[in-house]
């Protein structure tokens, strides 16, 4: 019978190809734009993800997420020190300055400022060069994307340089940094040289960097903080979900992106749904057929779902296929770097068209049952109108 089931479903080759071509489609769609918009949402947090020596960050109260800071007074920086179960606290400056290469060309950078000392904060993924080499005076780290951006083309070179507030820089390093949001090149400095860099004003303290003693809960010394200096003391991951979360709640972006994902699914459900209920009741005969020799009725509903399942896992296989190669390609451009298909949207959409193809096969099955009933319930020349030869209507 599961033969037979299979031989009815390539019979007609249109429909069973355009079957597996609209759960293909649809299922690209649906990892793709998943995929996607995780990829946009992560990158908002991506300067605070990639601080990994940090256990808390302290900023001002009214801080919403990771790009709007209101700088503080250095006075901060002493009081928490003194903080008991903080191990250390250094200062973090993060802003933006524009940075003029040798022949002219500039762009707005995002600069991050990194205590004196200690360089907490500094990229760990080098691709030429030290972080150490930024206690070299006028030193700057660049990303590798700000320096394909500054000299497309070049090998990577370190030794150029830069002039930012009529202050020269020269690159000592060339680091592998998270994508941010903006696809702004990201600088690392030292926190005395980055305040040159940016022109002076009152205040220009950013965040404070916290590390906690060992076995300090993180939650007791958050409250600490924040009861003795007036700030806001958060951890790396409550900070990124902070910031991830501004952007979903102020930005037409998730609704931008859930309209595509619930077209996807529209076109899934819709149109394969359709295609294969119409697949059933042209043939009604066959499995009239089937019936008349013996054939019940659950057995010809199993063929069914084997059809069903059968075209599910083909369109979804193609449809991971053409989204693994889609993020394989695209993840070699630097605009879309770090942007990857994620395992929890393949596994999602996987979810999902399994929901179609149960939806599709069991409206085609019932179908199948109601059609075949009047049929059989029909006076004679009423299965000869609406069943024609069946077999077994007569």
């Amino acid at each position: 019978m599961n033969f037979i089931a299979l031989k009815m479903l390539t019979g007609d080759r249109a429909k069973y190809l355009s079957l597996i071509f609209t759960v293909a489609f649809a299922s690209f769609l649906l990892a793709n734009q998943v995929s996607i918009f995780c990829g946009i949402m992560l990158r908002t947090a991506s300067q605070v993800v990639d601080v990994a020596d940090a256990d808390l960050w302290v900023m001002d109260r009214e801080t919403q997420y990771a790009e709007e800071t209101k700088a503080f007074t250095d006075n901060a920086l002493y009081r928490i020190r003194g903080i008991t179960g903080v191990d250390w606290a250094v200062p973090l400056y993060k802003g933006y300055a524009r940075a003029t290469a040798a022949d002219g060309k500039f762009r707005q950078v995002i600069l991050l400022g990194l205590d004196d000392a200690t360089l907490v904060g500094a990229p760990r993924q080098m691709l030429l060069g030290r972080f150490e080499d930024l206690q070299i005076p006028d030193a700057v780290i660049i990303d590798r994307a700000g320096y394909a951006y500054y000299f497309p083309g070049e090998s990577l070179a370190l030794g150029k340089t830069f002039e930012l507030n009529d202050h020269r820089a020269r690159l000592v390093g060339i680091a592998e940094a998270s994508a941010p949001f903006a696809t702004f090149p990201v600088f690392y400095s030292r926190y005395s040289q980055a305040l040159n860099y940016v022109g002076r004003e009152r205040n220009l303290l950013s965040y404070v960097l916290v590390k906690a003693e060992p076995r300090v809960s993180l939650d007791g010394l958050s409250d600490r903080i924040e009861s003795e200096t007036g700030l806001r003391a958060a951890t790396t991951e409550d900070f990124k979900w902070q910031t991830i979360g501004f952007y979903l709640k102020n930005t037409g972006i998730p609704v931008n992106f859930g309209i595509t994902i619930a077209l996807a699914f529209l076109v899934g459900a819709v149109v394969a749904g359709q295609t294969f209920y119409l697949f059933t009741l042209e043939n009604l005969k066959q499995y009239g057929t089937l019936k008349a020799i013996g054939v019940t009725d659950g057995r010809i509903i199993g063929m069914i779902l084997l059809q069903a399942l059968t075209i599910g896992s083909l369109g979804y296989a193609i449809g991971m296929g053409i989204a693994a190669l889609f993020f394989e390609i695209t993840l070699l451009h630097i605009p879309t770097r770090g942007i990857v298909l994620l395992w929890q949207a393949v596994i999602g959409t996987g979810i999902t068209v399994l929901i179609i193809i149960a939806a599709a096969s069991s409206a085609s099955g019932g179908c199948w049952c109601s059609s075949l009933r009047s049929c059989f319930e029909d006076s004679e020349d009423e299965r000869k109108r609406d069943c024609g030869s069946l077999p077994g209507a007569a």
